[in-house]
Formats: C-alpha cells, structure tokens, sequence
C-alpha cells in the first residue's frame, strides 16, 4: 500500500482537486500580479514632470517605460524557466527583496540614463510575481478552473490601473516623482514578508526540471517549435502592444494634448481599466460554459473593427471637451476586448503545456512585454500628445493580432477538442494536479 506521506504533501499542495478555489490563495496570486501593473503605471501622472526635472524630452521619458517593459520580459523568461527546476518560492523571495532595494535606489537617480536602466532592473524584478502567479496557477487547478482563476488574476490587472495612477496623482500633491519610488519599495517588502510566511511551494521536488541549463533551453524549444503556441504568444504580444501603447502615451494625449490636470487624467485612465477588468470578469463568467477559442474567435475581430472606428474618431475630433468625449469612449470599448483576450490566450496556452508551465508562462509574459516594448515608444518618435499616432498604433497592432488569430484557428479546426488535453511531461512525468488525482485514486483501491 503507498504511504500516506506523499499523497498528504500533494493533496496540501493542490487544494483545488474538490474543485474548490482557495480565496487566500486567489488573493495572495492577486498581489503578486498587481505587482507589474503597478510598476508600470504608478509614475504615469509624473511623466511631465520628470521631463522637466532631468532636463529632457518627452519622448525620452517613454524610453523608460520602455526599459521597464524589456526588463519584465526578460525577467519572465529567465525566472520561469528557473522556477521549473528550483520551485516558485525562492524565485520570488529573491525577486521581491532586488525590487525593494532597486526602487530605493531609483528614487535617488540624477540623471534619465540611471532612471532608464534601473527602471529595466525593476521591471526585471517585478515580472516574477507575474509569472509565478500563473505557474501556480497551473501546479494548482486543471480545466475550466485554470479560466476561472485567471480571470480572477485578470480583475487586478485591470483594478491596479485605475489605482495606480489615481494613487500617483494623490503621491503628486504631498509629494515628488520620487516619492512614488519609495511607495514601490515598500510594496515590494511587503510582497517578500507574505510570499515568506503565507506561500507554499507549488511545485514538489520530484516534479522539477532536472539537468540544469540544457533542459531549460529544450523546453523554450519545444514550446518554440509549436506554431500554435508561437502564434498565441505573440497574438497576445500584439494585442498587449496596442494597451502599451495607450499606457506610455495616454498622459501626453490627455495632459498635454487635452489639458488636464493629473487628477483629471486619472479619472479618464481609470475608465479605460474598468473596462479592461469588466471584459476579465465576464470571460470568467463565461469559463465552462464557452471555449476560450469560442471567445477569441469573437472579441479580436471586434476588436478590429473599435480599434478602426477609434482612428476615425482621434482623427476628426479636436481637442475640446466635445473632441474628448467620443474619444474617450471608442477608446474605453476597445481596452474592454483586452480584457477578454488576456485570460483567454493563458487559459488555452497553459492547459495544453501543463508539463512545463513555468517556460510557458514565461513565454507568453516575455511576447506580451517585449512586443510591447518594441512598439510602446513608436507613437513618441511621430508627436507627443498626438491622438491620432495612438490609436494608428493600437488599430496596427490589433489587426496583426487578428491576422494571428487567423493562423492558430486553422490548427484548431484540425483538433478533435476545443482545448486539447495537456500533454504528458517528455520524461513520463505528469503534472501535479494529475499526480494529486491519480494518487488518490490508487489509495482508494488499496483501502477498498
């Protein structure tokens, strides 16, 4: 008869084999994603100012944005793949503890080239809580759950935007730019003291990559040699592309181009987030019920079609309240299909790579961000506060994305299944959720 040992670890390990979604474990997932978002848009309101104190250009501000995105895709594509052979806690104490001291000495920069490149170390730094989150996500829950939880995850992707800017703005009116460097530090620490005490490793032992650098780099080619997960990953890359977009340029469009004030442009940022957590929570709504396929098949071609609309729109209104209005409006309803493409594209990309979920999440995190990174500070080189340069952008990088979509639903026609099972590890090895659910099954026949 098996020992009841290492069933008990796997069981406490995975809690999700009743169906049950743990709310402590959702919102911890919860805090370790907001991480990113937060990094990302919390200086937002600053950008003028930060011009204005080291002495250069709007464009160049963008550059750290930039960094920032080049540094959470590299992150995720080196602590993914480490977490697959050491586990998905000491990843992130490490990670945490960098960010912490990083944002510190980011808040004492002199110059735009040190802020440019700390930034690129923070962004570094933050991408684990990202990928961690959804590397867990998959060690933890299988099948419509996976979309469930992930839709969840999605809700703070969307609520840290309409948070982080407005709280960037309050930092502004007792405070400086740097400032707000320190409030990061501080959430790093705090990240570091709960993931320490209220996280559990969610990877056993025996279920890690073995072997060092060489597996590491087999499982990126593996994953780099399925064209439908190439083509998943940089659909969502290019669909993230057009929100980057938004994000690097949205206070020049808004401050500069419309005059409003850092509150002022808080408020219209956050409309466009609420509707980015509104498409999130419906796509979880609609988990088991609709494909993940299903939704994208529909909601990228809408996408298409706002985003078209939207340069219309940026073309022909000026820059009077009249102007802001319809365009605000397009622009809220196409950051609302991002919200059901972000969960979907993990949802469908992990099930099927259950095995080596950690370089999975990786891969899709690091197109997400290094796409993003490439195409955020075109609208910078053509005019600041220019509308009609973000929403060319946005509407080019969404029709790449359909034209991606286009190529992955080609293979899915060929399926036999909507969301083919995930596929056995190359070493025979399951995944744990499948190693929970077989372990009990054989102690149930043992004790039968």
């Amino acid at each position: 008869m098996a020992t009841p040992a290492p069933i008990a670890h796997l069981v406490e390990s995975t809690p999700s084999r009743s169906g049950r979604i743990p709310a402590a474990l959702v919102l911890l997932l919860s805090a370790l994603t907001a991480v990113g978002p937060l990094t990302i848009d919390l200086y937002l309101a600053a950008f003028p100012d930060i011009a204005t104190e080291l002495g250069t250009s709007a464009a160049t501000v963008q550059l750290t944005m930039t960094t920032t995105l080049i540094g959470l895709a590299l992150g995720q594509l080196v602590i993914g793949s480490v977490s697959d052979a050491l586990g998905r806690r000491r990843p992130l104490l490490a990670a945490f503890a960098l960010y912490a001291v990083v944002s510190i000495a980011i808040a004492f920069v002199s110059s735009i080239g040190a802020l440019a490149a700390l930034r690129g170390v923070q962004g570094f730094a933050a991408s684990a809580g990202m990928v961690m989150s959804m590397a867990i996500v998959r060690d933890r829950f299988s099948g419509p759950r996976v979309a469930k939880v992930i839709a969840r995850l999605m809700l703070v992707v969307g609520v840290a935007p309409i948070l982080a800017p407005t709280l960037g703005a309050q930092i502004l009116r007792f405070g400086d730019w740097r400032t707000m460097f320190f409030v990061l530090a501080g959430v790093g620490a705090a990240l570091l003291v709960l993931v320490a005490l209220f996280l559990r490793e969610s990877l056993p032992a025996q279920y890690r990559r073995t072997g060092g650098l060489g597996p590491a780099l087999a499982s990126y080619g593996s994953l780099l040699r399925d064209r439908s997960f190439v083509a998943l990953a940089l659909l969502a890359g290019f669909y993230m592309a057009a929100m980057f977009t938004y994000v690097s340029t949205s206070t020049f469009v808004f401050q500069e181009g419309y005059g409003l004030t850092a509150q002022q442009f808080a408020l219209v940022f956050g409309a466009g987030a609420i509707a980015v957590t509104a498409g999130s929570q419906i796509n979880g709504a609609l988990a088991g019920r609709v494909t993940p396929e299903r939704i994208l098949s529909v909601v990228v071609p809408t996408g298409v079609v706002l985003s078209l609309l939207l340069v219309v729109v940026a073309a022909t209104a000026g820059r009077t309240v009249d102007g802001l209005l319809p365009l605000v409006g397009v622009l809220v309803l196409v950051l609302g299909t991002a919200g059901f493409v972000m969960p979907s594209v993990p949802a469908i990309a992990l099930e099927r790579n259950a095995h080596q979920a950690g370089s999975a999440a990786a891969l899709l995190g690091a197109s997400q961000f290094g796409v993003g990174a490439a195409i955020a500070p075109v609208t910078g080189l053509f005019g600041e506060g220019d509308a009609l340069t973000m929403a060319l952008v946005m509407s080019g990088t969404i029709l790449v994305a359909a034209g991606l979509l286009l190529v992955v639903a080609r293979g899915w026609t060929r399926e036999a299944r909507a969301i083919p099972a995930p596929a056995p590890a190359s070493d025979g090895v399951p995944s744990p959720a499948v190693a929970v659910a077989e372990a009990e099954a054989a102690v149930v026949a043992e004790t039968a």
